[in-house]
């Protein structure tokens, strides 16, 4: 990421390691970890737990082709049509966004086999944190915390602008490492927000960590809309302010009631709060914005299953063959 404006980055911050919670070789092609066998040998290996959410289990490896440490998240779907719907989507948005704030996928495994197809893997960058983990062992200095929001907003237009709602902003999916970079992750209840389209009744309000929730969404509202993702970013400014006086007017604009009233994405970057960073020239957006036909998955889970394994092809391929970035 290039910063015209030549501010100064801060420093970097120090991640405490977690012990090792065990030992791996490395040459198996399976490993059990918390009883979650993990089929992603021979390529990588050394596997090593970081965290598990309600969809999965994550953890790291060794990838003998980059020789370099990389995050494995574990899905396996095909019990509920719901979680079919999930991992479709978020494959779907991931392979489709390239963005220096928004985490990538660097490979993604299955069997080769449509039958015997029971778990996806998705293979990301390895950060080294998370904001939960690093606000709950020390507070921020001001200059942490508005780099940080300037990330987390950079990556939110660039996902506003692929036409996604990412509906589950939180410290835990803002990933980061000692240099102060910072990736959202995690799409797995993102939709897709198409403006040609209405989508009054079709968003559900079943949707994001409560705490992070938009009052429109506890209100049951159905026509929510980007404003709920700004909601969390507020939320999120909050606790990574920890109390401190810091521009108390932007944090009224991301929480400001009425969604139609809170600030954008656009203009919470313009906000002179984060004027040492903000370089419009510097905030892409997507080329190919995401339609509402991306998002036809209302389907039984054999029908579901059967898209999975197509977008899973589609994915490989492009990544055996380095072609340009796929397009919605």
């Amino acid at each position: 990421m290039s910063v015209t404006t030549s501010p100064t980055v801060p420093a970097s911050i120090i991640i405490e390691k977690e012990p090792d919670s065990m030992t791996d070789d490395h040459i198996s092609t399976c490993k059990l970890i918390k009883d979650q066998l993990f089929e992603v040998g021979p390529r990588y290996t050394d596997l090593k737990y970081i965290g598990e959410g309600a969809y999965g289990m994550v953890v790291s490896g060794y990838d003998s082709q980059t020789c370099q440490r990389v995050a494995i998240k574990k899905l396996s779907p095909f019990e509920h049509q719901c979680f079919c719907q999930r991992t479709l989507r978020e494959i779907k948005i991931l392979a489709r966004l390239k963005h220096e704030n928004v985490i990538n996928i660097q490979d993604i495994i299955r069997s080769n086999v449509f039958d015997q197809m029971k778990d996806i893997y998705l293979v990301q960058q390895l950060m080294e944190c998370d904001m939960y983990k690093l606000i709950k062992h020390q507070k921020l200095s001001s200059e942490h915390v508005c780099y940080f929001l300037y990330q987390i907003l950079r990556g939110l237009k660039y996902i506003h602008s692929a036409n996604v709602l990412h509906r589950d902003l939180k410290p835990s999916n803002l990933l980061l490492n000692t240099n102060c970079d910072l990736k959202i992750c995690d799409f797995g209840l993102a939709r897709i927000a198409d403006p040609s389209c209405d989508h009054s009744g079709v968003l559900t309000e079943y949707v994001a960590t409560r705490w992070y929730r938009a009052p429109e969404i506890m209100l049951n509202a159905r026509g929510y809309n980007k404003p709920i993702d700004l909601w969390s970013v507020g939320c999120i400014l909050g606790e990574m302010l920890n109390g401190k006086p810091l521009f108390p007017d932007l944090l009224d604009h991301l929480l400001t009631f009425n969604p139609n009233k809170r600030i954008d994405v656009s203009e919470a970057l313009a906000h002179p709060y984060l004027k040492q960073y903000y370089d419009p020239n510097d905030e892409p957006t997507a080329i190919h914005p995401f339609t509402v036909e991306m998002e036809m998955d209302d389907f039984p889970i054999p029908k579901l299953k059967q898209l999975i394994w197509n977008e899973t092809q589609l994915i490989k391929e492009h990544i055996l063959f380095q072609k340009m970035p796929i397009k919605p």
